[in-house]
């Protein structure tokens, strides 16, 4: 792709109260740094030093581009940063995460490769508050009816897509912005659109080192019930007829991590009612040993 045409995949990055290690994810970006490369940080309504830390990158990269906005969200911002951006692809990368040397020449001669692809997962090296690090292999996505997928991904779990080791082709990710009124997961509605819209390839090159924190939304149980509720109906908004059939399984599914949740949390009362939800939603899933024996423990210890 040439300049005239503009860039080939955007790197957007959303940013709030990060400033402390926006630069490590940004470092990583502008270190491979090319021509058909856009760079898109979207500041969402950050209170600490991000705005300042930005302005100075701005001016020594005018390539640069920064996006001020009001806190709305991650997904608020990621999705601004998608109208925003110009690049057939899009690579969303967390502002607490990075790049690995060499993962946009990668996914660069991949899509050169698979010009079919909407999706190229790549691997990630996960790395613990302990310092311990854990590679993680992509998945590889054989063809398969709608149906299949979903069940693949909502329901087994066996396909892992996260972003920063994920490259999307940005116009079927505007068919399905991210939902804004989710705070935390908001990225299952999306990528489950993306599984079902165009072919997924994979590369066994680690494109990203992604940071694991113990203060991660998915441990925020406020008004968890209800955030499960938005979650099930944005995932099942857009998907095909055949695919509305697994709706109670799903939900099954989501009541079962709010139970794993509460249950570790030593909240018996909720863990109680989110495994009887569950198994009134569908037995299947609740029958899954590695909830049963927490069940066995909370309803007979």
């Amino acid at each position: 792709m040439t300049e005239t045409e503009g860039p080939l995949i955007s790197v957007i990055v959303p940013a709030y109260n990060y400033a402390h290690l926006l630069p490590r994810a940004l470092e990583s970006v502008l270190v491979q740094w090319a021509p058909w490369v856009e760079l898109i940080v979207v500041n969402d309504g950050s209170t600490d030093d991000t705005a300042r830390l930005l302005a100075g990158y701005a001016t020594l990269h005018p390539g640069l581009l920064v996006i001020d906005q009001a806190n709305a969200g991650a997904a608020a911002a990621r999705n601004r940063g998608l109208r925003q951006a110009r690049g057939r692809y899009a690579l969303l990368l967390d502002a607490d995460d990075e790049l690995q040397p060499g993962a946009l020449e990668t996914l660069r001669a991949t899509v050169a490769r698979h010009p079919e692809a909407g999706t190229v997962l790549g691997a990630q090296m996960s790395v613990y508050p302990d310092g311990r690090e854990r590679l993680r292999l992509p998945t590889t996505v054989r063809a398969a009816s709608p149906q299949q997928l979903c069940k693949r991904y909502l329901l087994h779990k066996r396909i892992a897509i996260s972003h920063g080791c994920s490259l999307f082709r940005r116009d079927l990710l505007l068919q399905r912005p991210y939902p804004e009124n989710l705070r935390g997961g908001e990225d299952i509605p999306v990528f489950v659109h993306m599984l079902l819209s165009a072919p997924v390839v994979t590369t066994s090159a680690v494109l990203a080192r992604i940071h694991k924190h113990r203060d991660s939304l998915r441990h925020d149980r406020h008004d968890e019930e209800e955030r499960a509720g938005t979650m099930i109906d944005e995932v099942f908004a857009g998907l095909p007829a055949e695919c509305q059939s697994l709706r109670r399984r799903y939900a099954s599914q989501r009541y079962l991590s709010l139970f794993r949740a509460a249950f570790h949390a030593g909240d018996r009362p909720a863990a109680r009612h989110f495994y009887r939800t569950a198994w009134r939603l569908d037995g299947r899933q609740a029958l899954r040993w590695d909830y049963l024996r927490k069940a066995i423990r909370l309803f007979f210890a």
